[in-house]
């Protein structure tokens, strides 16, 4: 888009100069140059006035006071406040914070459940790095607050300087939406930006050092950092694996040792339990980390793409943004992801297409039929239903997105297996307008994936799922399908520690014949005495369909006396239906047998997260 002197404060000749700059930044340079400019506007006019002749030079704090009264002294004290649910931003926050204290700031970093919301009012400097779960929904760790600051108590912010880092996926429609609700909270109730939100999807690692660097350079004052930041998102990487050279950038190519469908003859489903060699790699984990997998795109999909657009599959494309080259079919299969159609990439893809149908997608007023048309499609249906396209294979595949790993609950303690790690993977197939369609991981381990060949991986930590540090502590686990794959972990590692706490596992699936996943484990932990309790649910084996849920309010005196004697509570699995449902479920044991209100039990159960002994890995 060209600016135009008429709809612009600028002169022609700053109009001409803008319209050749602009178009040669990359994402990160222009969020790099506009949080710069936010920075040089809170050193006043006259900072900006010297800075002249040199934009991109840093102004000294000799030319940031020249010519009118000296600036008020900034405070050094900044507080980090992190909302993660799987860790991400508990590691940025922590190695942000790291980097701001060697540059002598005094920082207090906290989640935000931990943090007392009344002592806002006494904070100047304030960074926020938040994640999205789910439906725009707060991480469960930000949920207190992120209610605090939209309540009538939370107080005025005139004082407060603040900037938010969110990250999100921009294949879902409330993409960083609670970074977005505190960046607007927060200057709603009086607060100044120290830099402009900056919003990171999958692929974080550029635009999250370019916030950094705003940042520091903000709170400085002078000058900027951006070997500070850069350095910052690398330690933030490294803490994903501490003993290990591989990372979510670098991940290490695992040997499959055995892939083994759970389910019985005649299941309507097919479960995959995958045992990966560590041999030669010093990973470790604890339960209740995830594994990282780099799948590969089906290779019919690829073939499909590449013949509706009429390219040559071994035309040489970039693979990445580093500039590393490879066939345009290497690069759809294990580069770029095909399966998903997201805005961003519509309204790039506009950019490379005259059809009058793509661009009339995304006008303002078409957004719901561009939600309807996105959801199910893949990259196949976006090139068929506007063609032709006169564009090469080289300029497109940079508007794709990177391929991102996939996440899974770890099925095993490390202790219990040394150099091994266990994953458990449900395969997705499903048909949608006229298609049968892929889960792009799942289906690649079910269908593809041989002992003896090896997988990408990488440890994602998760700091915010771990059992108790004490192994009398009693602990309650719900994990229907599978979910129930940590919790395998969680009794492998018990049995490990010798422990003497009582176990509880509540199980649910469809039928107990063909989809009871890891029967004869729990059966001979139950014989060994390593798990306590069982309780199952088979929602297709009776008339009323029953669910975990129903099992819970069963046994709610007795689980109500479990958590009396300080069980830890932790529930993994789908979010948008069960979670919400078990959630439900406690506070009507708790509100029940401990005769409280509604309200007073919702507080009990959030005081209970707050302890961390209500844990929950959904997804």
């Amino acid at each position: 888009m060209q600016l135009q002197v008429t709809n612009s404060p600028f002169n022609e000749e700053q109009v001409e100069l803008l319209n050749r700059l602009l178009p040669t930044l990359t994402q990160t340079q222009q969020i790099w140059l506009g949080g710069y400019i936010s920075a040089l506007t809170l050193q006043g006019a006259a900072a900006v006035s010297a800075a002249a002749p040199a934009v991109l030079a840093a102004p000294s704090a000799s030319t940031a006071a020249a010519g009118g009264a000296a600036e008020p002294a900034r405070s050094r004290e900044v507080t980090v406040l992190f909302g993660s649910q799987t860790g991400n931003c508990q590691r940025l926050a922590s190695s942000l914070s790291g980097k701001l204290k060697e540059q002598g700031f005094e920082i207090t970093v906290s989640a935000m459940n931990s943090f007392k919301p009344n002592t806002l009012k006494k904070v100047e400097n304030l960074l926020i790095l938040v994640s999205t779960h789910g439906e725009g929904e707060p991480p469960d760790n930000a949920r207190s607050f992120h209610e605090f600051l939209n309540s009538k108590r939370a107080p005025r912010l005139e004082h407060l300087r603040f900037s938010v880092l969110a990250l999100g996926d921009t294949s879902y429609e409330f993409f960083c939406q609670t970074g977005k609700d505190f960046d607007q909270r927060l200057e709603e109730l009086g607060g100044q930006r120290l830099s402009p939100r900056v919003d990171c999807d999958l692929d974080y690692d550029e635009p999250v050092a370019a916030w950094m660097e705003q940042v520091i350079t903000a709170l400085n004052g002078v000058g900027s950092a951006p070997a500070i930041a850069e350095e910052a998102v690398l330690a933030a990487e490294h803490a994903e694996s501490l003993q290990s050279a591989y990372s979510r950038n670098h991940p290490f190519h695992a040997e499959v040792l055995e892939n083994l469908n759970l389910n019985g003859r005649g299941s309507d489903r097919e479960t995959r339990h995958l045992e990966l060699s560590l041999a030669g790699s010093n990973i470790t984990f604890e339960p209740g980390d995830a594994l990282g997998v780099y799948p590969e795109n089906h290779p019919r999909l690829v073939e499909e793409i590449i013949a509706a657009m009429g390219w040559n599959p071994e035309e040489p494309v970039p693979l990445n943004k580093q500039g590393e080259e490879g066939t345009l079919h290497e690069a759809l299969l294990r580069h770029y992801e095909i399966t998903v159609l997201t805005k961003p990439l519509l309204e790039q893809a506009a950019k490379l297409s005259p059809a009058a149908g793509l661009h009339e997608l995304l006008l303002p007023d078409r957004a719901p039929q561009l939600k309807e048309y996105i959801q199910g499609r893949d990259l196949l249906d976006l090139v068929q239903d506007f063609s032709p396209w006169d564009v090469p294979a080289r300029s497109f595949v940079t508007i794709l997105r990177k391929l991102p790993a996939r996440l899974y609950s770890i099925a095993s303690s490390y202790n219990a297996n040394p150099e091994e790690v266990h994953f458990t993977v449900r395969a997705v197939r499903y048909e949608s307008h006229g298609r049968e369609r892929y889960g792009v991981c799942s289906v690649h381990c079910a269908e593809r994936v041989q002992p003896g060949d090896t997988l990408p991986i990488y440890i994602q930590n998760n700091p915010n799922f771990k059992l108790p540090a004490n192994p009398e502590v009693p602990v309650i686990m719900i994990g229907p399908g599978t979910g129930v794959a940590p919790f395998r972990s969680f009794l492998e590692e018990r049995e490990e520690q010798g422990a003497d706490g009582k176990t509880w596992l509540f199980y649910g699936d469809r039928h107990f014949v063909t989809d009871f996943l890891y029967q004869t484990d729990w059966q001979r932990m139950l014989k060994d005495g390593v798990l306590t309790k069982l309780d199952v649910a088979f929602s297709r084996d009776t008339e009323e369909k029953v669910y975990v849920q129903h099992r819970i309010l069963e046994h709610s005196r007795e689980l109500y006396t479990w958590l009396q004697e300080g069980a830890h509570v932790y529930v993994c699995g789908d979010e948008k239906h069960m979670a919400h449902d078990v959630h439900s479920a406690l506070i009507s044991v708790i509100q029940a047998e401990g005769g409280l209100s509604p309200e007073a039990a919702a507080a009990y159960l959030d005081h209970l997260q707050q302890e961390q002994r209500y844990q929950r890995d959904v997804y």
